[in-house]
């Protein structure tokens, strides 16, 4: 789950629809800067449904210890030092089955969304916020995600519909980093984050080279974004949420409860150059 916080409550958006919208935003990348991806539809496959394996957790929200939506928040974005503010066994679990579910349908779209996986847990993750008793379960968790990985390049290897140059270990790499500035730009949508970021890596250009893309936020889901690498100017995309009344919650049942009970609204982020 995402939380962003309101005058009376929370906006809750589940992992997948956030995915889905960091997919939005994946199908409008490129323009006469930005290189487009290629292939394609398993690129675009592989970032809109990176987080399909959250979805029976996002089913059931949970609190905190402090009452709060148990989710990813604005206080997070850069940091990923609390792993979501879930148990760490859970954790892995949901991440396992995020690159599996994925995976065992398009071993290259799996690809991208184990090394977004792997990078979360290794370049990203605080090891010393994990208790020392943990680390092991993290880093038998990262042993077995390697050797997945190394089964998906293999598939990817043998798979005759995909040309050398798809296949290569500089594309994939380039694809998988598209994924992290797609999700980071839906991570601070759906947070309402409101101080300038960048999307994490430099994104490959036509003819070579590489930029950085800077964000700078507006107001709500406003950001404008430098240089401009989308293939249309001023862009707006509409993303699924519900609204929970209330700061802190009794107990997970209440949450849960509260949540369902909510509608599916409509929110908008609008993107210009």
């Amino acid at each position: 789950m995402l939380r962003m916080e309101s005058e009376s409550g929370w906006w809750l958006i589940t992992h997948p629809d956030h995915a889905r919208l960091a997919g939005a935003f994946a199908e409008a990348w490129g323009n006469a800067r930005f290189r487009k991806p290629e292939p394609r539809a398993r690129v675009l496959f592989g970032i809109a449904a990176h987080d399909d394996g959250w979805a029976t957790r996002d089913a059931h929200p949970s609190v905190t210890r402090e009452g709060k939506p148990s989710a990813f928040s604005s206080e997070l974005v850069g940091k990923y030092s609390a792993f979501e503010e879930i148990d760490l066994a859970d954790y892995l679990a949901v991440r396992e089955r995020a690159v599996r579910v994925i995976g065992e349908q398009d071993a290259y779209a799996g690809l991208l969304v184990a090394l977004h996986t792997n990078d979360l847990l290794t370049a990203r993750a605080d090891r010393s916020t994990i208790k020392a008793e943990e680390l092991p379960l993290l880093d038998a968790f990262l042993k077995a995600q390697e050797e997945y990985r190394q089964e998906l390049i293999g598939r990817i290897q043998a798979d005759g519909s995909l040309t050398p140059a798809e296949k290569a270990t500089q594309t994939i790499h380039e694809h998988f980093q598209l994924l992290q500035a797609c999700d980071n730009l839906s991570l601070l949508t759906c947070v309402a984050f409101a101080s300038p970021a960048h999307l994490l890596h430099s994104l490959p250009l036509n003819g070579g080279g590489v930029s950085e893309v800077h964000v700078l936020p507006l107001g709500p889901r406003q950001f404008r974004l430098d240089p401009w690498p989308f293939v249309d100017d001023d862009l707006s995309f509409e993303f699924p949420a519900r609204h929970v009344q209330g700061r802190r919650f009794s107990s997970s049942a209440e949450l849960e409860a509260t949540f369902h009970a909510a509608p599916v609204e409509s929110l908008h982020v609008t993107l210009s150059a």
